[in-house]
């Protein structure tokens, strides 16, 4: 997590709301990004995408199932398909997201019938790191 937190607080110097990811496979990061939707004028530029599709060309398979994805706030349900999608073995996220998270806040996208895969979860994990790097971003932005 100290990883993703760290890219969180890149995304932060960028002017983007602070969700940092990291993929690991056997220990070992893969791949490691922020969120810029705003800098790559991308809706779908999420870290978690982004730390995907840069794994996967790293790995060259679009399947991920050895890996771990460490994320600083809960996914959203855009980012929980493409994890399902990616058919990662763990999510470990910092912060819950009450507006959007989708894992247990605002939905739990995994309960939905008809999936062809599922991962498993671990939340809270530097949480309070996380979620004071969000505030801190938002307070700016209220200021500004």
């Amino acid at each position: 997590m100290d990883a993703a937190l760290d890219q969180a607080r890149l995304g932060l110097a960028a002017g983007e709301v602070p969700i940092g990811a990291v993929l690991v496979i056997d220990d070992a990061i893969v791949a490691r990004a922020y969120n810029q939707p705003i800098s790559a004028c991308d809706p779908t530029a999420h870290a978690e995408v982004l730390v995907l599709r840069e794994a996967a060309r790293i790995v060259g398979n679009y399947r991920l199932t050895n890996a771990d994805v460490y994320v600083t706030l809960e996914p959203c349900l855009m980012c929980v398909g493409a994890l399902v999608h990616a058919r990662v073995r763990n999510v470990i996220y910092g912060a819950a997201e009450p507006k959007t998270g989708a894992l247990a806040s605002t939905a739990r996208a995994l309960e939905t019938p008809g999936l062809n895969h599922r991962f498993e979860v671990a939340c809270g994990v530097r949480e309070a790191e996380a979620r004071d790097l969000i505030q801190e971003f938002f307070r700016e932005k209220r200021r500004v």
